[in-house]
């Protein structure tokens, strides 16, 4: 048996984390490696599917070339936008807006979220003024932030903002309403009393909740990013959108959509990250 060991060094490897860990806990973590690279492919499935599917319709003709563009010549668009050094500069701008805009909305939901959770006066103060003004259409604010702050980034990252406010604001202050009333009581009684009540005891026991909210928030900021940058920006995704629109380039148009889907994409997973993690230090 030792002979092999040393013959086979992944076989001495292994053997060594069983020695340490236990044969169960090698096992498992095996079995959650090849369960999340299982579901990688499954999650790849579909959009392989639609890409043969793009290439298939477009190649052989199935649909005309001024509705849809060849995957071929979105390629070869991105390849010229990146060339020029324009792609990495629309890319940042709308990163950095929506990065700034949920920074900024995401704190104010959270602060306002608690607020109106757990004080009965804040909620029959706030919640129909926050309710009514939830409602409010993304383009609607538009208008008057250019007026108030003009078109700078300024009026770009409010709008942003209170994209990301609202669903932060609703699921914390729901969540906060639901905490079991006996925890908080069994934290009374050592003593917890406001903000370390709060801190140590009331947020901990809605991280899930938080979380909701914050991924909910990210996919608004996006979808607010394009309302913002649709109407007066010169820079970013949204503006790559409407000046391939005018100027009949939808292989451009379709490069800034999928980009939008693909980093959209990559945001939440790192956020998704971060809950992970925060689910493991405070829950």
């Amino acid at each position: 048996m030792s002979g092999q060991l040393l013959a086979d060094p992944g076989a001495a490897a292994d053997a060594a984390a069983r020695a340490r860990y236990g044969t169960n806990s090698v096992e498992k973590g095996a079995g959650r490696l090849s369960g999340r690279g299982a579901r990688a492919l499954l999650g790849a499935v579909v959009p392989v599917a639609l890409l043969v599917l793009w290439w298939l319709s477009t190649n052989l003709g199935w649909v005309p070339a001024h509705k849809l563009p060849t995957p071929q010549s979105v390629v070869a668009a991105a390849g010229d936008l990146a060339a020029s050094g324009d792609l990495a500069k629309h890319v940042g701008i709308s990163v950095q807006r929506v990065l700034v805009g949920f920074g900024i909305g995401g704190v104010l939901g959270l602060a306002v979220g608690a607020l109106v959770g757990l004080s009965r006066l804040a909620s029959e103060l706030l919640s129909p003024l926050l309710g009514a003004l939830r409602a409010v259409p993304s383009l609607a604010w538009v208008p008057l932030l250019i007026t108030w702050l003009l078109i700078g980034e300024t009026s770009k990252v409010t709008l942003i903002a209170i994209g990301a406010f609202f669903p932060v604001f609703t699921t914390v202050s729901q969540a906060l309403r639901h905490v079991d009333p006996q925890l908080v009581e069994a934290a009374r009684a050592f003593g917890l009393r406001g903000g370390r009540l709060l801190t140590t005891v009331q947020l901990p026991a809605v991280v899930p909740a938080i979380f909701s909210g914050l991924r909910l928030a990210l996919a608004q900021s996006w979808l607010f990013l394009v309302a913002a940058e649709l109407i007066a920006s010169s820079m970013g995704l949204g503006f790559l959108l409407t000046d391939s629109q005018n100027n009949g380039r939808l292989d451009r148009l379709i490069l800034a959509i999928i980009l939008l889907a693909i980093i959209g994409k990559i945001t939440d997973t790192l956020l998704g990250l971060v809950e992970r993690w925060a689910e493991r230090r405070w829950t």
